[in-house]
């Protein structure tokens, strides 16, 4: 079955003006022109378009997914069954976050008492796991199984001491805000985060900015910093970003 450019926009639910982009920039193009100009878009077409819209609901940008999407051995049921267990795992993040903020909520309200430990629960190694996993898709993939690898291999309370040693960081630099930026203070706490990564994967410096730059515009990161303090996930893009400066 074909479709015009108008009958896909109505069938995927995405804009004309987007599929024109898409097909600008080499992402999806029309699997036909007819003569009267006119965008010919078939049942490829929708696979792939599917796939698109999936990988920029995992927040990919658009020249990830159009390099992912262009290689050899991509495999489109291998990629499905990785979007699957990728939307369950934010499922079950989203459950633990809403439970988070009703116990921030209730905390507030004199209700309930939480520590800063339950404060900062959502921050999960399976959470830095699964984080681990996509940069595996945006980055060096044998560098980060490989810090995978060890990190599966630690015993539990290695494990623990390794989520305490990460939240302990998020909690100083919450208290150094005050502080600012370039204080002292924020980029030691900022050199420790940086420390903190080698666990999970060992980024470079730019990818240090990107991770950053993440928290702020990736809506998983985002809710964590927020139910703790707004301002929190800008303040560390601003500080890794005085970090990299000095360090380059």
């Amino acid at each position: 079955m074909s479709y015009t450019v108008k009958q896909f926009s109505n069938l995927a639910g995405v804009s004309v003006r987007t599929l024109h982009y898409y097909d600008e920039i080499g992402l999806l193009r029309p699997e036909a022109i007819r003569s009267n100009g006119y965008r010919e878009y078939g049942d490829q077409a929708v696979l792939k378009l599917q796939q698109i819209l999936f990988y920029r609901e995992l927040d990919f940008r658009l020249e990830d997914i159009k390099a992912m999407l262009s290689r050899p051995d991509f495999d489109a049921v291998e990629a499905l069954e990785a979007h699957r267990l990728s939307l369950q795992g934010r499922a079950k993040r989203l459950e633990r976050l809403i439970q988070t903020v009703d116990d921030t909520l209730l905390h507030m309200k004199g209700e309930k008492e939480v520590s800063q430990k339950q404060l900062f629960a959502a921050f999960s190694d399976e959470e830095q796991e699964q984080y681990a996993k996509e940069a595996e898709q945006l980055y060096d993939p044998a560098i980060v199984k490989e810090s995978n690898r060890k990190f599966k291999s630690l015993s539990l309370a290695e494990k623990q001491h390794i989520f305490d040693e990460g939240n302990q960081v998020y909690a100083d630099m919450l208290a150094a805000m005050p502080k600012g930026v370039a204080s002292p203070e924020v980029q030691a706490t900022i050199e420790r985060w940086c420390k903190h990564m080698d666990y999970f994967w060992t980024p470079k410096l730019e990818q240090l900015m990107g991770l950053a730059e993440m928290y702020t515009t990736d809506t998983r990161f985002k809710a964590n910093f927020d139910k703790i303090d707004p301002r929190l996930a800008e303040f560390i893009r601003e500080a890794v970003d005085v970090y990299v400066k000095q360090k380059t």
